[in-house]
């Protein structure tokens, strides 16, 4: 098992009125993923970068702490998704 693979990443979730954000944060080098859920079930995917105040700037933006498995499955949408 690498290194990178021993990494627990934190999970934060906020919900809008019409999509949601779920975001996993590196707590070792402040990289992550955020995710974009729109109401139609298209995901956006970004990388980020974040420093030492996410955490701060989280709960400020009224994210709560998540489950990883939410943001794993959104993660691999399009493996469940049916193609015609």
């Amino acid at each position: 098992m690498g290194k990178k693979d021993a990494i627990v990443y934190k999970y934060f979730k906020r919900v809008f009125d019409d999509y949601q954000v779920l975001v996993a944060v590196n707590p070792i080098d402040y990289t992550g993923i955020e995710l974009i859920i729109h109401p139609d079930g298209k995901v956006e995917k970004t990388d980020i970068q974040v420093d030492e105040d996410i955490y701060e700037d989280l709960a400020i933006d009224e994210f709560k702490e998540s489950s990883p498995l939410e943001f794993q499955l959104y993660m691999k949408n399009d493996f469940f998704e049916r193609k015609d």
